[in-house]
């Protein structure tokens, strides 16, 4: 079976690929053809991650799925959430983004966040979602170099590591990415 996910984030395509296993071959946007920027407007992770899958179905007529991945900080009421790609501007810099949920949180003893992934699926025309989260805290300072996004400074609880010191294959089975990507597979297996 083949199914795009609508990413041109080649971390992202490697996670998921490595864990949905040989069974699904995922394409991504530049497999299909698809070089526009996809629109992401809506005030909500599951909202844009219906709005990035609908798109791409109704564009290219491929079985598809999009997810949105939101940092949500207790003590920022919820800060960086549905924002977090953009947090500190257009560019999308991981660097600035992690730089300026560091100086927020600089006074602040607080450092509960969760990351959460929702995952939107559409084939033959119906939709489902799938969410994925994983509890843990902001660190003060940035470790290791593996990873993407917030991982050098999200510690997930239970561990003594960060996102970023993890190799993929131990991230993976704890990340919220993970955990959505498992029910998404578990529904994929009762339709192929």
């Amino acid at each position: 079976m083949k199914l795009v996910f609508a990413t041109n984030n080649l971390h992202k395509l490697e996670e998921l690929q490595a864990i949905i296993g040989d069974r699904i071959k995922l394409l991504s946007l530049k497999d299909i053809g698809c070089s526009e920027e996809i629109p992401e407007e809506q005030p909500t992770l599951e909202g844009n991650a219906k709005q990035k899958s609908t798109y791409v179905f109704e564009k290219y007529g491929y079985p598809c799925f999009a997810d949105d991945t939101g940092l949500e900080i207790e003590a920022l009421n919820g800060e960086p959430g549905v924002y977090s790609a953009r947090y500190a501007g257009e560019e999308k810099s991981a660097e600035t983004n992690m730089n300026k949920v560091l100086e927020k949180l600089a006074n602040k003893n607080n450092r509960n966040a969760r990351f959460r992934t929702v995952i939107s699926l559409i084939i033959n025309g119906a939709e489902n979602q799938f969410e994925g989260v994983v509890e843990g805290k902001i660190l003060t300072g940035k470790k290791g170099d593996s990873g993407f996004g917030y991982d050098p400074i999200f510690q997930p609880n239970g561990f003594e590591t960060t996102f970023a010191e993890m190799n993929i294959t131990d991230k993976n089975k704890i990340s919220h990415r993970g955990r959505a990507v498992e029910k998404l597979v578990k529904y994929l297996q009762t339709i192929s």
